[in-house]
């Protein structure tokens, strides 16, 4: 497991873009028959990607969790970005269809990933209560329609983990999928300094990019980003970004609360 050390907002202003992404971007997340880690020390999230590819995998517990089993004192979110899968949670076996979420709670001790074209994406947070794991599929998620052509972010979010939806100790899931036509994400921007975030884009076509924009208002910083990498968002931080085609990207938090609404905007004109 990688492990990330948190930077001020000083210190981000004054890097190159290899050590913008040397800190922010996750570049390979999906690797087949593989599970791979990053922990990041921005709230203590780790961010994560399971590829079965036909073998399943079982989540390890890295040895700098310091734990008897990854959920001892954590939760986990996952989420599937391809095909049909299965996740057994302690011998419970849940159905996950692309774009199913699956809660799983503080306490469980084993997790396995199978399908032979699922690739799960993973979140996990401290947690000092505990949840029962549950499943939430795309179409149990309502969707909000958000944005509109004629401003180019017309997109439709869908919310699994959160305050309405599924229960939780400190994480918040969900997804956005932009409509063709539309490239920009989360404009106007905004940040909370109550929590940090992480952004998985994903259904991005192979030669197209997004163009994440991150950093404080008055000093924001780029970085381009292929399908299926994440990035590491900090609380003082906006997150906002535009693509060269429509993509999708899930969110997620950990922090302060759950609540979804809990942001600072920043207006388009106070961007530096």
């Amino acid at each position: 497991m990688q492990q990330r050390h948190a930077s001020s907002p000083r210190e981000t202003a004054t890097m190159t873009t290899d050590q913008l992404r040397e800190n922010f971007l996750v570049e390979q997340l999906f690797v087949d028959g593989r599970i791979e880690l990053v922990y990041s020390h921005y709230d203590r999230l780790i961010v994560g990607g399971a590829v079965p590819a036909g073998q399943p995998l079982t989540l390890p517990t890295p040895e700098n969790l310091k734990a008897a089993y990854f959920l001892e004192r954590r939760e986990l979110g996952i989420l599937n970005v391809g095909g049909a899968g299965q996740v057994t949670v302690d011998g419970t076996r849940y159905e996950l269809g692309n774009q199913d979420c699956l809660y799983v709670g503080r306490g469980a001790q084993t997790i396995m990933f199978s399908g032979q074209e699922a690739r799960y994406y993973l979140l996990s947070a401290p947690a000092h209560a505990t949840h029962p794991t549950t499943l939430r599929t795309q179409a149990e998620a309502t969707p909000v329609e958000m944005g509109a052509l004629e401003t180019a972010n017309q997109r439709t979010i869908y919310k699994y983990i959160y305050g309405e939806g599924i229960q939780s100790c400190q994480l918040v899931m969900g997804l956005t999928q932009l409509k063709p036509g539309s490239v920009w994400n989360t404009m106007p921007p905004h940040l909370h300094d109550r929590r940090m975030e992480a952004y998985l884009y994903f259904n991005l076509p192979d030669q197209q990019r997004v163009l994440h924009l991150m950093g404080e208002p008055q000093t924001t910083r780029p970085l381009w980003v292929s399908n299926e990498q994440a990035i590491i968002s900090p609380p003082w931080s906006i997150h906002s970004g535009c693509g060269t085609a429509a993509y999708a990207f899930i969110w997620g938090m950990a922090g302060e609360n759950r609540e979804y609404t809990d942001m600072d905007a920043v207006a388009p004109h106070q961007l530096h």
